[in-house]
């Protein structure tokens, strides 16, 4: 019959963590490294470098001027738009006009959803020339 000790046993008290310590690592590792990747890109055209070439007799650009109040109610050149008419009405200027430019004004209280809502208007109606701005 084998008689057993305490000390002996001492050893088996103690865990190793180094493995396990190891492994965290490890998956660290292929988290910092493929994290980046996952981010969704976005297509951007940035301005050049270079100011564009203007001719002082041409006519300025019309700019439309969206606003958007702390109540997210709409207004398109400062005239107020329901909430079911913004569209049409962004539809009726880009007939009037075949390369609209549009800026879009948030309070510093607004919901940004008020803001992502007239975006995702001017989108689907492919209207790319727009500007935002801070009031």
């Amino acid at each position: 019959m084998k008689k057993t000790s305490k000390r002996s046993h001492s050893a088996l008290n103690e865990l190793n963590i180094t493995p396990l310590l190891d492994l965290v690592f490890v998956l660290l590792v292929i988290f910092i490294i493929t994290t980046p990747q996952m981010v969704n890109s976005l297509e951007m055209s940035l301005p050049s470098g270079k100011p564009p070439q203007h001719n002082p007799n041409d006519p300025k650009p019309k700019i439309n001027n969206i606003l958007i109040d702390d109540k997210g109610a709409v207004f398109l050149n400062d005239e107020l738009i329901p909430d079911g008419e913004l569209k049409s009405r962004l539809q009726a200027v880009k007939a009037a006009d075949s390369d609209p430019k549009f800026v879009i004004k948030g309070d510093d209280n607004v919901d940004y959803q008020n803001v992502i809502k007239v975006i995702d208007a001017l989108q689907q109606l492919d209207i790319t020339k727009v500007g935002l701005a801070t009031l």
